[in-house]
């Protein structure tokens, strides 16, 4: 879809009337509501729209303030200078714009596509194939924007037809469950529809795998276990996905679109780039932290205080090779250059994935690339299946078999098959951060664990073992964030979230 995303229409929208019935027009010369709805090319043009929403700075666009950075939030990584005050427990309802402009950005999506799906009927003569497709792209990206919401603000209000002021402005919230049950409707509309996969223009667009990828990620963030597996395997079933061979390939933009990518941001330079290089890599705005390097196991399966393998002398040697293929770690190559010690300032470590710079190759300041970033890929959806089917009923064949298709394209040993369910638990947790370092994802995955007042309240190490920065969380009140002040002050039918 590199060449197909344009910007939405809707924005673009000129309506002229008058107040006599006989001077009322439509202008010929540019779209306005008079001349819109008329060809399937008008229909393609929304859904891009509403794509473009995606790559919001806010959402999924490759920048600091969006979902990439909120790695920063979690104990995996930290940056120099750039902190919030999410970060360190100093946050409220009004000193940080991220809640105001995260609430706004996913209801701006949720508006373009109930205005698709409010006037796609109205164009005559349109393919009934391609308009169900379009019509189940756009409930694939409302649950997708709904689901952002619900995870960061809980019950949001549940707004469903065109953006209208005057209905819309004062809404109370719905709850929690009331959302979450039209994001799965929404989920299983757009999964009977959308096909498995695209060529050519339009890979990129929301699969059927896609879908039900997206879905299963809903319902393991809900604890509904039994269901999550379900719809994962149906994922796995598809037989569409596979493991990419070689882990840090995977993330390098000459592999863009493999078998493992099942939902994607696409990036295309110079209209859509991604500045993943310049963050990780010149700026340094997310920066691995110390106790992230030191979860990664030694190559027998063991942890570093456990295994025989480990010497303190040359820490990172022996380690689980997606150490390597992650991060970038003193002493080592990378850009055709060995990594000094003072290179990192930030935690002394860097992140590999997701740039564009390989280990033996000298290569110039990269400010932009195209590197794709990945939203949803088939590791995850092992690892949500074995997740879900554990808690359900424990351990069982299939749980460790895909638990180590991971292991075994990381270069690892399978799991031991002798696991006590909570034993299991916590090996899977474990997995997770490891396989998914630097995706955005274990911030999500602490907060569903409620795990992060435990995590998040202590200090950040640097490589060296300084401290570079206090956490604080407050379990009574940050497993959900604080609906902006603003978004109050213009709506006070909403009611705050607890503890702010």
């Amino acid at each position: 879809m590199k060449l197909s995303v344009y910007i939405g229409m809707a924005a673009l929208f000129s309506i002229t009337s008058c107040g006599k019935d006989f001077l009322q027009t439509s202008a010929t010369d540019k779209y306005n509501e008079g001349n819109w709805w008329q060809t399937q090319n008008q229909a393609i043009s929304m859904i891009n729209g509403c794509y473009t929403v995606v790559r919001d700075e806010q959402l999924y666009g490759i920048v600091f303030s969006g979902a990439f950075g909120e790695e920063n939030i979690s104990p995996n990584s930290y940056s120099f200078g750039l902190d919030s005050p999410l970060e360190v427990g100093g946050h409220n309802a009004g000193n940080a714009n991220r809640f105001y402009l995260k609430w706004n950005a996913n209801y701006k999506g949720i508006g373009r596509t109930n205005y698709l799906l409010d006037n796609i009927d109205k164009i005559p003569q349109m393919d009934a194939s391609l308009k169900e497709r379009i019509k189940g792209e756009a409930c694939f990206l409302r649950a997708l924007f709904y689901a952002n919401l619900v995870n960061y603000f809980g019950g949001v209000p549940l707004i469903l037809e065109a953006p209208n002021l005057e209905k819309q402005a004062s809404l109370p919230r719905n709850s929690r469950q009331e959302v979450i049950t039209q994001i799965l409707d929404d989920l299983d509309k757009a999964s009977a529809v959308l096909p498995p996969s695209y060529s050519g223009s339009d890979i990129g667009r929301a699969t059927k795998g896609a879908s039900l990828a997206l879905k299963t990620r809903v319902l393991l963030y809900e604890s509904r276990w039994s269901e999550a597996a379900a719809t994962a395997k149906e994922v796995m079933d598809l037989n569409q996905y596979s493991l990419f061979p070689d882990y840090r390939s995977l993330f390098l933009p000459e592999n863009e679109n493999n078998p493992e990518v099942i939902f994607d941001v696409q990036s295309k330079t110079p209209e859509y780039p991604n500045y993943s290089d310049l963050l990780l890599e010149l700026q340094i705005n997310l920066a691995p932290t110390l106790d992230l390097v030191n979860s990664y196991l030694m190559k027998d399966g063991l942890p570093i205080q456990d295994s025989p393998l480990y010497d303190p002398e040359h820490p990172y040697e022996n380690r689980d090779p997606r150490l390597h293929k992650t991060i970038v770690v003193p002493g080592y190559m990378f850009r055709g250059a060995v990594v000094s010690e003072t290179k990192y300032f930030s935690t002394g470590f860097g992140f590999k994935k997701y740039t564009s710079y390989k280990d033996s190759v000298a290569r110039e300041n990269i400010t932009y690339s195209e590197i794709n970033y990945i939203m949803l890929r088939y590791a995850d959806v092992l690892l949500m299946y074995a997740e879900a089917k554990n808690e359900a009923a424990g351990g069982d064949e299939t749980v460790y078999n895909a638990l180590n298709q991971i292991r075994r394209r990381a270069g690892m040993p399978d799991f031991n098959e002798t696991l006590s369910k909570e034993e299991l638990r916590e090996a899977i947790r474990h997995e997770r951060r490891i396989e998914l370092a630097g995706e955005a994802l274990y911030y999500h995955d602490i907060r569903r664990w409620r795990t992060a007042e435990i995590v998040m309240n202590g200090p950040v190490l640097n490589s060296k073992g300084q401290v570079v920065q206090i956490r604080a969380f407050n379990a009574n009140r940050d497993y959900l964030w604080p609906i902006h002040s603003i978004t109050i002050q213009d709506n006070p039918a909403l009611e705050q979230n607890p503890g702010y």
